[in-house]
């Protein structure tokens, strides 16, 4: 067994020897080779593949600096990603789990000096949110994958709708007892007034049977007391009655106006769908992935596809893009022009807008087909668009 061989001691002793980190001060970035030692590193330096390699970065430092700075970069983002997710951790403590492997990029090899450089040029391009504290830097990955933030903004959407849901009921609710108090208030309230007699002569008595007959004055005393006591009990029914029925006719109509509007919700989410792109109507673009070029600036629908999908022509521009309907909002016009009813009871319905509601986020329109034709209505803003 010669002394070069894989399973000699002197080989196997190398191969331990070079396991794990050594010395940076003894490694060669160009090369990618690691030296164990002072000697080794001067053979190495003398060696023809490295004069090579010098001569080759020479020619274009940057060149190289560029390469060597974007691996290091990729490989410490994909570490703080994959290890770390959207944690808030110290600078130090990935850069420890990233040098811990052999064959990592070093950072005397790139354009930055310190970790600290490095971190803040990370927060600085947004590819991390950094801050300092007594403590050092401390980092959080922030994670831009389209299906990520996709999701993050249909939750944004539906928390937004059920809180505009939760806040009309709370209005409803608010302006039914309102209504109640004041209905109470306008109410007449009863008035008592002290029994006096206008003369002293005067006999007040009482029927109490049929039978019964008093003669003379008292008779016509009796008949006068008998049909005062009837007026004043009848007035007294009356009142109570007319009270009674404006009462309950009150809260009949209260109730029946909260069921109206519990059917009208319920109609409302019945037709609901989770798609309104139709053609011919006026978008904005709100998606950043396609540049600033494209980034707000309205477009027409030209065709629908999948329901979900569509393909826009750009207004300022003329280009033609394929596009989600998460990539895209609705646009209202200024009042008195007509718009489409994407979503709801009066889908694929054209109306004339009217008013804006920005304490509801809401319109009024007046529907301008169908059976209803007239009709004002209350729209959402993420329910109409602009016709083109």
């Amino acid at each position: 067994m010669g002394k070069a061989d894989f399973l000699s001691p002197k080989a196997i002793a190398n191969r331990i020897k070079s396991k794990g980190l050594q010395k940076l001060r003894w490694y060669c970035q160009m090369c990618q080779k690691q030296c164990r030692d002072e000697n080794g590193f001067k053979c190495h330096c003398m060696a023809e593949s490295h004069q090579r390699q010098l001569l080759l970065a020479s020619e274009d430092p940057n060149k190289f600096m560029d390469y060597f700075s974007d691996e290091f970069k990729n490989d410490f983002i994909e570490l703080l990603s994959r290890r770390f997710g959207t944690k808030r951790v110290h600078n130090n403590i990935i850069y420890n789990e990233y040098i811990s492997h052999r064959e990592h990029v070093h950072m005397n090899s790139t354009q930055w000096e310190t970790l600290t450089d490095f971190t803040k040029w990370l927060g600085r391009e947004g590819f991390c949110k950094v801050d300092e504290t007594p403590k050092g830097w401390y980092v959080q990955y922030i994670d831009r994958d389209p299906e990520t933030i996709r999701r993050q903004e249909e939750q944004a959407r539906k928390k937004k709708q059920d809180l505009d849901d939760e806040e009309r009921s709370a209005k409803f609710i608010e302006e039914q007892v309102r209504r109640g108090r004041d209905g109470k208030e306008i109410e007449e309230n009863p008035v008592f007034t002290e029994l006096k007699r206008e003369s002293e002569e005067e006999k007040v008595a009482f029927n109490m049977g049929a039978s019964s007959s008093v003669a003379g004055p008292s008779k016509s005393s009796s008949a006068l007391g008998a049909s005062a006591l009837k007026a004043a009990a009848s007035s007294t029914k009356r009142k109570d009655t007319s009270s009674d029925t404006r009462s309950e006719k009150k809260k009949k109509s209260a109730l029946e106006e909260i069921m109206e509007m519990e059917e009208k919700k319920r109609k409302k989410q019945s037709v609901r769908t989770d798609y309104w792109l139709q053609p011919n109507i006026v978008v904005k673009v709100v998606t950043k992935r396609l540049g600033e070029k494209y980034h707000k600036k309205k477009a027409v629908i030209m065709e629908v596809r999948d329901k979900y999908g569509a393909v826009v022509k750009m207004i300022d521009s003329g280009d033609k893009l394929k596009l989600d309907q998460n990539h895209v909002e609705t646009v209202i016009p200024a009042p008195g022009k007509l718009v489409l009813i994407l979503n709801g009871p009066h889908r694929d319905t054209e109306a004339l807008l009217e008013g804006i509601d920005e304490k509801n986020f809401s319109a009024t329109l007046a529907l301008e087909s169908g059976q209803q034709k007239g009709k004002r209505v209350d729209v959402a803003y993420e329910d109409f668009s602009k016709l083109a």
